[in-house]
């Protein structure tokens, strides 16, 4: 039995796969996940209804499970940041900056060959969708 808040076998399976510089998308329920994700990505979807599960949530778990050395989140054309982002920089590290990427860099993004892993979501909240991508773990002796 797994130890850790991370239980699920697909997901687990996809990052124990990836390695650094490996990228995990996190989507929200708005996401065209099957046409703007990169078609070689193991897909898993958690959008079991409106609002469960929300990024936020899936954020918790994986941060627990991988090291992140950025996070990149979907910024609208215009107008102010998504309200979203300041959840997620209150669960980020506090060394970790969040970088804003407009909606077609960010689709540009999630499609290239290095995201491992795609992950539909329930979050109804508009621009919710994260980009992480893998860091290094260091040698215990370090």
């Amino acid at each position: 039995m797994l130890h850790y808040t991370l239980l699920h076998p697909e997901i687990l399976a996809a990052l124990a796969s990836a390695g650094h510089g490996a990228r995990v998308l996190i989507a929200d329920g708005n996401y065209p996940l099957a046409t703007l994700s990169n078609p070689a990505a193991e897909r898993v979807f958690l959008n079991l209804a409106p609002g469960v599960l929300t990024v936020a949530e899936v954020l918790r778990v994986l941060i627990d499970a991988i090291p992140i050395e950025a996070a990149q989140g979907m910024m609208p054309d215009q107008g102010p940041e998504p309200p979203v982002f300041r959840a997620y920089r209150e669960i980020l590290p506090d060394d970790l900056k969040l970088q804003a990427v407009g909606r077609f860099d960010f689709y540009e993004a999630a499609r290239q060959s290095d995201t491992a892993l795609a992950i539909a979501t329930g979050d109804q909240r508009l621009y919710a969708n994260l980009l992480l991508t893998i860091g290094v773990v260091p040698p215990e002796n370090t």
